[in-house]
């Protein structure tokens, strides 16, 4: 019945996901019925594209700890945190109307630790608190004791104090905004189409183990006609959360991305007029629309999706303000 489906449709099938398993954190899927680049292209834009919220700007009022302050801004920026429909919730700060940062584009969290007694104390991510109201940006917790990331360590007498800022971002800007620790990538795992060569010492089998994707198809049979011919249309991918988002939304946000780059593309290729009325490149989900290209802006100069204008960062403000790698300036 396939075959006789694929004879009569070919393509037109167009790529499947099959999800093998499943939980809170990983997410194992065979991507089929597509090629190579098109398998790649899916797992770069899990990796740097999808946007998430994490800590940008850091504002010390005390630091007596051991703890340099760029070095525990940039702690502070790693802390995953919850990014659930990011985009329903918060826009870029580029695309917000506002000076620098405000309740529309960012989240404030606030830190205030002391230790008064002989016991060293412990700093956590749930120290954190999330100002009142926010719909994103708490903290991702997953440890059993409901600590979450460790921030720091303070002897008696030992401050922390400060505020920080948290905007939407993607990882093409920094890897503190990546949904995701890793993806991993196979197809054949077999070999069938020998685009590896295995060195080995003594035997191949045994010091080139199979992985556990080989299950997930059948193996070489003794003495098969190698078809020079056959390429890969089965791509094996685990991906590996790292709690700021669910995996199925991952995977969701991943798809509907590379669908507005497709269509992007094939807008380009059709010679469509793409100008926006207000001028320049918009953010993928700004003013709850659609990723779309724009000209130049303004009279203020072309204006990317990654760059702003008057001096500031992307995701950042204007001169002198704190970042999470530096506490007065530009790091």
């Amino acid at each position: 019945m396939d075959d006789t489906f694929d004879e009569m449709y070919g393509s037109d099938r167009g790529p499947q996901i099959t999800i093998k398993e499943a939980d809170n954190t990983h997410a194992q899927i065979a991507l089929s019925n597509c090629d190579l680049s098109f398998a790649n292209a899916f797992r770069r834009i899990m990796l740097a594209e999808i946007p998430t919220i994490a800590i940008d700007l850091v504002f010390i009022e005390a630091n007596t700890s051991v703890i340099p302050d760029e070095f525990l801004s940039h702690r502070l920026g790693l802390i995953p945190l919850d990014s659930a429909n990011i985009d329903d919730k918060l826009v870029y700060t580029r695309d917000c109307v506002c000076d620098q940062y405000c309740e529309r584009c960012s989240v404030t969290l606030t830190l205030n630790a002391r230790c008064t007694s002989d016991v060293p104390m412990t700093v956590y991510a749930r120290d954190l608190a999330v100002q009142a109201g926010a719909q994103c940006g708490q903290p991702v917790i997953t440890d059993p004791e409901g600590l979450g990331t460790i921030i720091a360590k303070l002897r008696k007498g030992q401050e922390i104090k400060l505020t920080c800022v948290a905007k939407k971002g993607i990882a093409k800007e920094h890897a503190k905004w990546s949904p995701v620790s890793a993806v991993a990538f196979e197809y054949d795992p077999h070999n069938k189409l020998r685009h590896t060569s295995y060195w080995y010492e003594e035997d191949a089998k045994a010091e080139w183990p199979p992985s556990k994707f080989a299950d997930w198809e059948d193996p070489p049979q003794e003495g098969e006609v190698f078809d020079y011919d056959a390429v890969p249309n089965t791509f094996y991918m685990d991906v590996e959360s790292v709690g700021s988002m669910a995996p199925d939304e991952i995977m969701q946000q991943g798809i509907k991305y590379l669908q507005q780059k497709l269509m992007d593309v094939m807008k380009g290729l059709n010679g469509e007029d793409q100008m926006e009325d207000d001028g320049g490149l918009r953010s993928p989900g700004a003013d709850g629309g659609d990723y779309q290209m724009g000209g130049m802006g303004g009279g203020q100069g072309y204006e990317t999706p990654f760059g702003g204008q008057d001096g500031r960062t992307p995701y950042g403000g204007g001169y002198g303000a704190t970042t999470p790698y530096g506490t007065n300036g530009w790091a």
